[in-house]
């Protein structure tokens, strides 16, 4: 009787990506001038490990490659063989190679990583007392390095052909394709061919989703390196191939894409060729495209390369759908459930021959009942959370590999890493993570030489931290390097015409500043450069999980960068509000405060909405009842309450009725369940049955048009402007 090895894949798949992060994670430690022979033998533990388990279930190229990363291990773990630093980095990259293998076969696609077969051939040479020249190492552990080497001078002076299909959330993480076509056409005469093929009807479009692809001709006399530096935030996040712009190929390529063209004949193809000087018409700069109208015929597409990054997506699916729970949760969860069915039998009981006289005990039935369903759900929780060292664990590597691009020596410092917060929520947060992470790598953290010069140690430091309070998890991403300059935010903003000429604002304020759309003080924009490169979409992703993001800077001690956010986004605390007869719930976490006399607090502004002065500012008003267009009970403003929130980093007052109950609530997806609704973040049942929606602040402003109110002056007379 054969046994179907194949139910034990996944296990082993979860199993092979927890030693490969242990692996990393070791290797990143190990200092080649002090080895700890500990150290070593965890790493050689869990090659070991991956190479039984991949040979067990036939994944052979795996566990081949992985016996020769062993092998090495083993000698140095015997000490017949020392490691430098070199080595270290040839491990990292193995350890790179076999992830991408075993997610290909976690994917269900053939395995075919070319660069495993270099880097085993590197490691048999080594194994062989063949000892490899540095430039064999080098071009090992820096594929760039080697792509430059082998690609034919008269390719260099041709140029490159890209073919980049960015994923449909691209936007969303704060990345433009429009800036890195103008930072390619920096480098040379760049044309532009977009495939919208893929385009939805006008009628379905997310304005916030991408849904183009590109094919880019580079005539430029630059290496292959410096191509790939431009698309070095969303390589892991798009299909992207990179070819010489040759004769031959050219040729190659225009009959396959011209097949492609044919294929594709239901969907236009727009050429556009990037302007050398950016136009500043709002619309354009807002483009996917940029350039002039479609000319003559359009160019042929290239064709689809084979998706590389589509073993991440699986992967992330696996993670999605499993999770790891410790035993004393699962205890916990048991004896909460055998105390629900004890406290339901008794009830059970009185219900089959109640009298008054039972009524005490129906009562103290109910009371139990009441607190075994709060434990219980308390303990269902519990396993929805994880230690945030699910998501540190990715940034030593990230600090590695940049501080070493960048020629900078920074130690990363991880507190708080067994802090718990819900799974979904550590899902969502790690994108803005690394983006405030990489920009206090290049904007925060100075190089060596700066560092010695303002008398500080050449090593900069870079902490997260992260820890509990009030109820929300607090996450800092903390930097000793030069802080935000703001004098320099100051003259940006003047010069966007976001603040006028002699207005005094306060730090918050200036620091607020960064999180404006496309703002940044960076001379050149790069791939990392500049705060102001996705901050708004960092503070973004972070109200969309109902919390909140501060900076404190001083220049030249560094900058603090506070995330605030909620525990879990299933539950969430609640305040109830009524609008006629209709009930609402705003989270408990957006209230400011609720005023109910109001009367000469009031102010028109012409053409625009009324204004709430509260104490030193002037807060917007949305009236609920005509955003929704139902009745409201109020007949006049003055009748009403209004309740102070805060979203999207702005204060506005909500007219309302009346203030009901607070409550914890569950959280039910509308767009899951039925459509997106702006204004509305999701739907509850009450303890009544009916259905009451979940108000999302950020999107009531945008529904009721409601406009960010620059820093002005502003008099204290009956009107006021904006």
């Amino acid at each position: 009787m054969s046994i179907d090895l194949s139910q034990f894949h996944q296990v082993f798949f979860e199993e092979s990506y927890e030693g490969l992060d242990a692996m990393e994670s070791a290797l990143l430690n190990l200092q080649p001038d002090n080895v700890d022979s500990e150290t070593i033998n965890e790493i050689f533990r869990a090659a070991h490990s991956i190479k039984g388990g991949s040979g067990t279930f036939g994944f052979t190229d795996v566990a081949s490659f992985t016996h020769v990363v062993e092998t090495l291990l083993d000698e140095i773990r015997s000490e017949t063989r020392t490691i430098t630093s070199e080595t270290v980095d040839l491990f990292l990259r193995s350890v790179d190679c076999i992830r991408r293998m075993i997610q290909q076969h976690d994917a269900g696609e053939p395995c075919d990583i070319p660069e495993a077969s270099e880097l085993k051939a590197l490691f048999e040479a080594i194994l062989s007392g063949d000892e490899p020249s540095e430039t064999d190492v080098i071009a090992a552990v820096d594929p760039e390095a080697k792509a430059a080497e082998v690609q034919p001078e008269n390719a260099s002076q041709k140029g490159w052909r890209i073919y980049f299909k960015p994923e449909i959330d691209v936007l969303r993480t704060g990345n433009d394709p429009l800036r890195m076509f103008r930072e390619l056409e920096s480098l040379g005469s760049l044309s532009v061919t977009a495939d919208v093929s893929e385009l939805p009807l006008i009628s379905s479009i997310d304005p916030e989703a991408c849904y183009l692809a590109w094919s880019l001709e580079l005539s430029a006399d630059v290496p292959k390196s410096a191509v790939e530096e431009v698309f070095e935030w969303v390589v892991d996040e798009s299909d992207l191939t990179i070819t010489p712009l040759s004769e031959s190929n050219l040729s190659s390529a225009e009959n396959t894409a011209s097949d492609a063209v044919s294929e594709n004949a239901s969907g236009p193809v727009v050429d556009s060729v990037i302007d050398a000087e950016p136009d500043n018409n709002e619309e354009q700069q807002n483009s996917p495209i940029a350039g002039p109208a479609p000319t003559e015929s359009p160019k042929p597409v290239a064709a689809k390369p084979t998706a590389t990054v589509s073993d991440k997506k699986d992967k992330s699916k696996v993670e999605v759908s499993s999770i790891r729970v410790g035993i004393d949760k699962v205890d916990d969860l048991i004896n909460m459930v055998g105390e629900l069915v004890i406290t339901q039998s008794m009830l059970g009981e009185l219900g089959l021959d109640f009298t008054i006289e039972s009524l005490p005990r129906l009562l103290e039935g109910i009371e139990q009942l009441s607190q075994n369903t709060r434990e219980l759900q308390e303990s269902v929780m519990r396993i929805r959370m994880l230690p945030i060292s699910f998501t540190f664990s990715r940034f030593p590597r990230l600090v590695h590999d940049l501080s070493r691009t960048m020629g900078k020596k920074i130690e990363l410092k991880l507190l708080g890493e067994q802090t718990e917060l819900d799974k979904t929520v550590m899902e969502r947060i790690g994108d803005p993570l690394v983006h405030l992470v990489r920009n206090s790598l290049d904007h925060g953290i100075e190089t060596p030489e700066q560092r010695i010069n303002a008398g500080k140690p050449e090593t900069g430091t870079i902490t997260l931290n992260a820890f509990h309070q009030s109820g929300n998890i607090v996450i800092q991403i903390i930097d000793d390097g030069a802080g935000l300059n703001k004098p320099r935010i100051l003259e940006k903003a003047q010069q966007n015409g976001l603040v006028a000429e002699g207005d005094m604002l306060s730090d918050d304020q200036i620091h607020d500043l960064i999180f404006r759309p496309g703002f940044s003080t960076a001379d050149q924009i790069s791939d990392i450069s500049g705060r102001g490169v996705g901050m708004d979409v960092v503070r973004r992703n972070i109200n969309e999980l109902n919390g909140s993001v501060e900076v404190e800077s001083s220049e030249g001690e560094g900058s603090v960068f506070t995330i605030r956010l909620p525990l879990t986004l299933a539950i969430l605390d609640g305040q109830l509000i009524r609008v006629g007869k209709h009930i609402y719930i705003l989270p408990l976490i957006s209230i400011v405060e609720s005023i109910q006399s109001f009367q000469g607090m009031l102010h028109r502004v012409v053409g625009g909405c009324d204004l709430l002065r509260l104490r030193d500012e002037y807060v917007p008003i949305i009236q609920l009842s005509s955003i929704f267009n139902i009745a409201s009970d109020a007949k006049d403003m003055d009748d009403g309450l209004l309740v102070v929130v805060e979203g999207d980093n702005m204060k506005v007052a909500i007219l309302i009725d009346d203030l009901e109950a607070q409550q914890q609530v569950v959280i039910k997806s509308l767009e899951e369940n039925y459509k997106k609704v702006d204004g509305v973040s999701g739907a509850t049942i009450l303890g009544d049955g009916t259905v009451s929606l979940i108000l999302d602040i950020a999107g009531l402003i945008k529904l009721a048009g409601v406009q960010r109110y620059e820093y002005k002056a502003v008099s204290s007379g009956d009107d006021c402007a904006a």
